[in-house]
């Protein structure tokens, strides 16, 4: 199982049950625990040295949140990522992304344009590690520089509130190494054009950057259904 390097991280401000949802729903955001696979109580009680009661409780939460599925005679498994879900998520992130590169031409600080700058050669840096985990992380950095330059705080508080169901999205891009060269290459448009106050440029790299994100991931869910459909 996917499980095996997941730790409950013990936090003595939060319930034990908060902490395993955390912990379960980390592992699905980022892959560790994998599409299809299913969520067996005893097997993730006895992984996280925890009972069966705040896995339970976690499951159910997650469902709730569209992450995991209950199905007959199978019991919960991690929600696939099905194109549908994708478009949803992406057209909203589309549209919060290209106003905050808009936004962000006519508010960004020095400090943070030099900022955005180091997050763009971090990010390249990244991709030469090869570890999705990293990368992720630098791309996650780059972006928030952007969103906070816009000063807008609603809009801070409404990016946030989808990021970590975009994070899914966004790990599945990454893994795929093809598509590097092509988001540094989009990073340093996203940056140029908010360094030049350009808004209608900026705000179109943006789109550019979340279209072929879509398009990427697209590729890799129908190349999954084919295979599924080959192995029944």
């Amino acid at each position: 199982m996917g499980a095996e390097s997941m730790q409950v991280k013990v936090d003595e401000f939060l319930p034990l049950r908060d902490v395993v949802f955390n912990t379960l729903r980390k592992a699905i955001l980022t892959g560790e625990l994998k599409p299809g696979e299913r969520l067996m109580e005893l097997h993730l009680a006895n992984r996280l040295g925890v009972s069966r009661t705040p896995i339970r409780e976690a499951i159910r939460k997650l469902e709730l949140e569209g992450l995991v599925t209950m199905l007959p005679r199978r019991g919960a498994e991690v929600a696939q990522i099905t194109e549908k879900s994708l478009k949803d998520v992406l057209e909203v992130r589309r549209a919060l992304d290209a106003l905050c590169a808009e936004l962000a031409c006519g508010r960004i600080t020095e400090a943070e344009e030099a900022k955005l700058a180091a997050a763009c050669e971090k990010f390249a840096q990244a991709t030469k590690t090869k570890d999705a985990t990293v990368i992720a992380m630098a791309d996650v950095a780059l972006h928030d520089i952007i969103v906070a330059a816009t000063g807008n705080q609603r809009l801070v508080q409404l990016v946030n509130n989808l990021a970590e169901q975009m994070y899914r999205y966004r790990f599945e891009y990454i893994k795929d190494e093809s598509q590097h060269e092509r988001l540094i290459e989009e990073h340093r448009m996203i940056y140029e054009s908010i360094v030049k106050k350009d808004r209608a440029a900026a705000a179109e790299a943006a789109r550019i950057h979340i279209d072929n994100q879509e398009k990427s991931i697209m590729r890799q869910i129908q190349l999954d259904n084919r295979q599924d459909s080959i192995k029944r």
